[in-house]
C-alpha cells in the first residue's frame, strides 16, 4: 500500500515535478508537470522506478484520465551538451510548466536544486517520488514517455539496446558506442568508461 502524502501545501492548485534521463548517454532529458485533485489516491502509485512496466502503463493511463492538468516537456541531447545536464532537467521542469493550462499556485520538485519559476513559490524534495503523490506521477510520465521515445529511436539505431537500456550507460549500450561511435542523440560532453 501506498504511504505517499497527497499535498505538501495546505491550500490551492500544486504541481508535482520530476525528470527522467539525466544519468543517460544518449537521448533527451525529460520532465513532467502533474497537478492532481486533492483527493486522488491510488495504493500502488510510487516512485517509478520501483514499479514494473505494466504498473507504470496502469498508472500512467490513471494519471493522464484523472489529472486536473499536466504536460510533458524535453529537453535534447544538444542542448544537454551546451548548457549541462542539471541545467537541462531544470529547463525542462520549466517547458512542462510553461506547458500547463492551468496555473499552479506552488511547485513541488523531486531533488535538492531547482532555479526558481516565475512568481511560482516551489519546495523541493529529495526523494520526493517516493514522498508525495504529485511527483510520483510526474515520474511515472516523465519515465513512460522517455522510454517510449528511446524504444523508437533504437529502431533508428539498432545495436546500442536502447528499447532495453533506454539510453542509460549498460555495458552493452558502453561497448557499442566503442564499437559502432556516437550518434546525433547521443550526449558529446559524458564520459563513456568500459569497466
Amino acid at each position: 500500500m501506498s504511504s505517499l502524502l497527497p499535498f505538501f501545501s495546505p491550500i490551492g492548485l500544486e504541481a508535482g515535478l520530476d525528470e527522467a534521463g539525466r544519468g543517460c548517454l544518449a537521448g533527451p532529458v525529460v520532465a513532467a508537470a502533474v497537478i492532481l485533485p486533492r483527493d486522488f489516491h491510488h495504493p500502488f502509485l510510487t516512485d517509478s522506478k520501483q514499479m514494473t512496466l505494466k504498473q507504470r502503463n496502469e498508472l500512467k493511463r490513471l494519471v493522464r484520465e484523472y489529472a486536473i492538468d499536466y504536460a510533458i516537456a524535453e529537453v535534447d541531447a544538444a542542448k544537454i551538451d551546451e548548457i549541462n545536464i542539471l541545467k537541462a532537467s531544470i529547463c525542462a521542469m520549466h517547458l512542462a510548466v510553461d506547458q500547463l493550462k492551468e496555473r499552479p499556485e506552488h511547485l513541488l520538485v523531486d531533488g535538492n536544486r531547482f532555479y526558481s519559476y516565475p512568481l511560482i513559490p516551489h519546495t523541493c524534495v529529495v526523494k520526493g517520488d517516493s514522498k508525495y503523490f504529485s511527483i510520483a506521477a510526474a515520474s511515472i510520465l516523465a519515465k513512460t514517455y522517455r522510454d517510449e521515445l528511446m524504444e523508437k529511436a533504437a529502431q533508428e539505431h539498432p545495436g546500442y539496446g536502447w528499447e532495453r537500456n533506454a539510453g542509460y550507460p549498460t555495458l552493452q549500450h558502453r561497448k557499442a558506442i566503442l564499437e559502432k561511435g556516437l550518434t546525433n542523440l547521443h550526449r558529446k560532453t559524458f564520459r563513456v568508461e568500459i569497466k
